[in-house]
């Protein structure tokens, strides 16, 4: 019997139950029947972000961005193509911090744009600064677990 995860839906962020040898699989979501993975960035407001932190069984890379920041705008195609090879291992976001301005003051954002790794709801490693798309993917590959 293989093991399952729990995976919260890009789109209406129900938490479905996958099994893990199904990941790769392009799964859909049971309630909105749309797939898991969509192999882009999903935008989080203050309740999803908290769902998908608490809920999601894979890690999850988030970035802090804001519209105005011109290396935010920058590193947005960088982000987008690392988040088509991370997926469906970890979870990847975007939180506009303009907009959601509760969420950088509780993760004490100071610059943007910022990349926070969470693991098992917990901020396991942090980087700051604009990077492509090859040192996004070595640096959560060095800090992400197996």
């Amino acid at each position: 019997m293989s093991e399952s995860l729990h995976i919260v839906c890009p789109h209406c962020h129900t938490t479905n139950r996958v099994r893990t040898d199904q990941l790769g699989s392009a799964p859909d979501c049971g309630s909105c029947k749309k797939p898991l993975f969509t192999g882009k960035p999903v935008d989080l407001d203050v309740a999803a972000f908290d769902k998908h932190l608490q809920r999601n069984q894979i890690p999850l890379l988030v970035d802090f961005w804001a519209p105005w920041c011109g290396p935010c705008r920058q590193m947005a195609p960088a982000y987008v193509q690392a988040a088509g090879q991370l997926e469906p291992r970890i979870r990847v976001a975007k939180v506009d911090t303009e907009a959601h301005q509760a969420l950088g003051a509780r993760y004490q954002i100071r610059s943007i744009p910022t990349l926070a790794l969470f693991v098992g709801g917990r901020e396991v490693a942090r980087q700051a600064g604009a990077m492509g798309a090859a040192d996004i993917l070595r640096w959560v590959q060095q800090h992400s677990p197996g």
